[in-house]
């Protein structure tokens, strides 16, 4: 079958198997522990960097009361998403009286300002910034704040005594960090210990079956940890959909940034979805629940969070973790990983 033809018949298929498996009762949706914290956070989780930038409030709207209808608890979101604060502001506006329902993310840590005060993890910075954060989202507290980047120019003894204080204060439950390299990770844990400090229970990285980096050596010192991963990402943009043929299917992020096309669009991930999207058809499934699934299977994942420009799309995704995985399917996922990307 050419390509193209593929991909058309994966989408109609990816479709049918929506609308039959939506009717099953949203309350299978699946929980599971943020690591070793003893917050549960849903296993599909509603990634927003498209509130205030690709959707609007009404687009917004829609979105979130879908994630809700169908048992999505866990929102992440990030000062910087939307062009500086939009996505906080839409998705709290979208909320309501839903906001004590829900488990809220943010992040902090990249530039929302010119000059030498817009950026970091002092704690001069993050006090400014949680309190800008909470307004925007129309909240008294997060429930899981996230260091979005390292800051190399701040020690993270200041950033995470920060970060207890306003624990403390109440006005944060649980925090995490996000793109942290492997000694990082283990000076922020060894800190924390040393100083009898509330610990990171989370690490948000990027982590799909197109990009496997994190299993070198960081998902070691998350299994050590027991950090909840929160894999970002996890389908490349929207390759490993199931969507395009030979191709980026136009009107996608793929096709419209050429970041994302450079990134992923590469002949090693196309060989593989070739096989991995007959693997799955075989077995009556779809590309979209395999990459989901096999993100599910994985010990240390607490939350797949996947963005969605749609309600089809939330549903869609809210039943795509529904594959549980044997052993000897895994395997036969990563023989054909390992061929292809050789």
């Amino acid at each position: 079958m050419h390509a193209a033809e593929a991909g058309a018949a994966d989408r109609r298929a990816a479709s049918a198997y929506t609308a039959a498996a939506f009717t099953r009762d949203i309350r299978t949706m699946q929980f599971r522990n943020l690591g070793r914290s003893g917050l549960q956070v849903s296993l599909v989780g509603v990634g927003c960097n498209n509130f205030g930038q690709r959707l609007d409030q009404a687009g917004t709207d829609a979105v979130v009361h879908a994630a809700l209808d169908a048992g999505i608890t866990l929102f992440d979101t990030a000062d910087i998403y939307g062009g500086r604060g939009k996505s906080e502001e839409y998705l709290g506006k979208s909320l309501g009286p839903r906001r004590k329902d829900i488990v809220l993310a943010s992040k902090f840590g990249m530039r929302m300002a010119d000059g030498p005060y817009g950026i970091g993890a002092a704690r001069w910075y993050i006090m400014h910034a949680v309190e800008a954060s909470l307004r925007r989202l129309g909240t008294d507290w997060i429930d899981l704040y996230q260091l979005h980047q390292p800051d190399p120019l701040t020690p993270i003894e200041e950033t995470l005594r920060a970060l207890d204080d306003l624990i403390r204060q109440g006005k944060v439950r649980y925090i995490g960090h996000s793109n942290f390299s492997a000694w990082q990770t283990v000076e922020a844990e060894l800190t924390a210990e040393m100083h009898g400090l509330n610990a990171f229970v989370s690490a948000q990285d990027e982590y799909s079956l197109a990009m496997r980096a994190l299993e070198d050596d960081r998902l070691a010192m998350m299994e050590k940890y027991d950090l909840g991963l929160l894999p970002f990402f996890p389908l490349a943009s929207g390759l490993l959909t199931g969507k395009h043929g030979d191709k980026p299917l136009a009107g996608t992020r793929m096709a419209d940034t050429s970041r994302f096309t450079d990134r992923y669009w590469t002949d090693a991930n196309l060989a593989m979805i070739r096989e991995l999207t007959g693997f799955a058809r075989e077995r009556g499934r779809t590309m979209l629940e395999l990459a989901m699934s096999w993100l599910a299977a994985r010990p240390q994942v607490s939350s797949v969070i996947a963005g969605a420009m749609s309600p089809e799309q939330i549903r869609t995704n809210a039943v795509a973790c529904d594959w549980t995985m044997t052993a000897d399917e895994l395997a036969a996922i990563d023989g054909i990983w390992d061929r292809t990307h050789s």
